[in-house]
């Protein structure tokens, strides 16, 4: 069994297809390696199609003539997304970009195939609608955060998010006395260990649609208050509790 195949019948709906829809979607099938720092565009001028990522991190936004985006959401190891084939969707009359934030394995079910089994398959057609749900509840929240919350509580949820993510464990040089609050992991030497995150404040500002100078303001401020250390491309959070009790209620 090839791995296009594996894949395949990891979706929910694959016990569900007759025979010929199964040898139909697995002919058509194909498994795209995408770099960090690329967009996934579709081959033949139709929208790219339904995406399952296998390994990685895809994020989906919105693009304005002007070049401002916004993010609306990630799709991670294990996560699918339909709104990449929203052209099979007569209702949706915005598109989204894709843009691959780490090296990633992604399966690809071409805009042609899933329109004719989204018409001929029940199966296919409520898997459908339920994740375009999800997605649009996910860019409904992302619109939330920006109309309803301050910069300061979006950052900080961000990173309490990122950290949990993918942080790492680091040794901390700031003295004790500063950092009342210890993350797990005191070394007993004088030490403290705390979570870093590697991230730009590009990145960020990115992540939580806002400009890049409104989250320098921001940051400085956060590690005049003792809730994080700065560097470059990195920050390393010392008062993890502080940090999530500003996040309240936007952590995940």
């Amino acid at each position: 069994m090839n791995e296009v195949q594996t894949e395949l019948r990891r979706l929910p709906f694959w016990d569900r297809l007759s025979e010929e829809e199964q040898n139909r979607i697995r002919r058509a099938s194909a498994i795209r390696v995408c770099e960090k720092g690329s967009v996934l565009r579709a081959m033949e001028g139709e929208c790219l199609g339904f995406i399952a990522v296998i390994a990685g991190d895809l994020r989906a936004h919105m693009m304005s003539e002007e070049g401002r985006e916004i993010t609306l959401y990630h799709i991670r190891t294990g996560e699918c997304d339909v709104l990449t084939a929203s052209c099979i969707m007569y209702q949706i009359t915005f598109e989204t970009q894709v843009s691959v934030e780490e090296d990633s394995r992604i399966l690809i079910i071409p805009t042609s195939v899933l329109r004719r089994l989204k018409e001929e398959n029940i199966y296919v057609r409520s898997f459908i609608y339920e994740l375009l749900t999800d997605r649009f509840s996910d860019a409904m929240w992302t619109i939330q955060q920006i109309l309803f919350y301050g910069i300061d509580q979006r950052i900080a949820a961000f990173l309490t998010d990122a950290a949990k993510q993918r942080g790492t464990g680091v040794r901390s040089d700031v003295p004790k006395q500063t950092c009342p609050v210890k993350a797990p992991g005191v070394d007993g030497q004088g030490g403290e260990t705390f979570q870093e995150i590697r991230v730009t404040h590009e990145q960020i500002a990115r992540e939580i649609n806002t400009a890049r100078e409104v989250v320098a303001r921001v940051v400085r401020r956060m590690a005049e208050d003792g809730l994080l250390q700065t560097g470059r491309g990195k920050i390393v959070i010392t008062d993890p509790d502080g940090l999530r009790e500003l996040a309240g209620e936007l952590r995940r």
